[in-house]
């Protein structure tokens, strides 16, 4: 994986947390994120060139006014003193991987436009997880999203619940995201078979060729390291980093809802005001929503059909 700074841009030494979202179910990490980086207005400061990442390409995603440059699958941002600005004048070194950052808010955000190639997440993760590592981030928020088909129980509140993984002790608990009101995803185990297959996977102490008996009765609790933000924690964990994942369960469908809540969640963890974040008077709640979202469902109805 190569990182590749925009002209006259850096990483600041003043940003010591590192969210990015982890692929899965209704995008709801890869929204989250996106809702961040434009409340924040966060500054894209640089690319990844990730070998992993299947191509894609779009507009911009955040505007204020579609610009008509190119943006792919892996983005890095930056915001200078609450206020947005694109310095990319070069479309074509649009990566579908890019970095941002908040210097107001010591933040470094991470936007991933595409999925990892099947079978090469635990390698992707790895070199995520030697980036990160490199740049000196001290503690990476993953951003995901769980199959609400495999939710056990149902808790009826107008709130979304928010489940959390820490590296902060070996069961996965966290004391700070206790007091927030998050429960631990109690389907985490590291000593489970295919948790310790992936955590010995990113610790290098076995190889992907080295496999756990696939052909054995899959159950429920196989499901929750078989996905991206599992890599990612385990890869970052190995590197010595303090890993924080978020999740929600969720549906295909609008998803929206469910990513300004957690969106929300990380504001909390961070200790960071969402009506504070843009400093935009206008701003709803202090979420200022991403141009790309007002066609991510099509135009609206037309209203003569009813």
């Amino acid at each position: 994986m190569e990182f590749a700074l925009e002209e006259g841009r850096h990483l600041s030494a003043d940003c010591p947390v590192l969210l990015l979202p982890g692929l899965s179910i209704g995008n709801v990490g890869q929204l989250a994120v996106d809702l961040l980086i434009s409340s924040t207005a966060a500054k894209r400061v640089g690319f990844l060139d990730a070998p992993f990442l299947l191509p894609c390409v779009g507009n911009d995603a955040y505007g204020p006014e579609p610009s008509g440059l190119l943006s792919l699958p892996l983005e890095l941002l930056k915001s200078i003193n609450g206020r947005s600005v694109d310095v990319c004048t070069d479309p074509s070194s649009y990566l579908p991987f890019t970095v941002y950052e908040s210097t107001q808010h010591a933040l470094t955000l991470i936007q991933q436009r595409s999925p990892v190639v099947k079978g090469m997440m635990v390698e992707f993760s790895k070199e995520m997880a030697d980036f990160v590592s490199s740049i000196g981030k001290k503690h990476i928020v993953i951003l995901s999203s769980l199959d609400s088909g495999r939710l056990k129980k149902i808790v009826a509140s107008s709130d979304m619940q928010v489940y959390y993984i820490s590296s902060v002790n070996s069961d996965g608990t966290d004391a700070e995201c206790e007091r927030l009101g998050f429960k631990r995803l109690e389907e985490y185990d590291s000593t489970q078979r295919r948790w310790a297959y992936l955590n010995e996977l990113a610790e290098g102490k076995l190889v992907q060729d080295d496999e756990i008996n696939l052909e054995e009765e899959l159950v429920d609790d196989d499901y929750y390291p078989g996905l991206p933000f599992a890599a990612l924690l385990s890869c970052c964990k190995a590197k010595g980093l303090k890993v924080t994942c978020l999740l929600c369960y969720c549906s295909e469908g609008d998803n929206i809802p469910d990513s300004f809540q957690l969106a929300d969640a990380a504001c909390k963890l961070l200790k960071l005001t969402p009506d504070k974040l843009s400093g935009d008077a206008n701003a709803q709640g202090g979420w200022i929503v991403p141009l790309s979202w007002k066609t991510v469902y099509g135009p609206p109805p037309d209203m003569s059909l009813f």
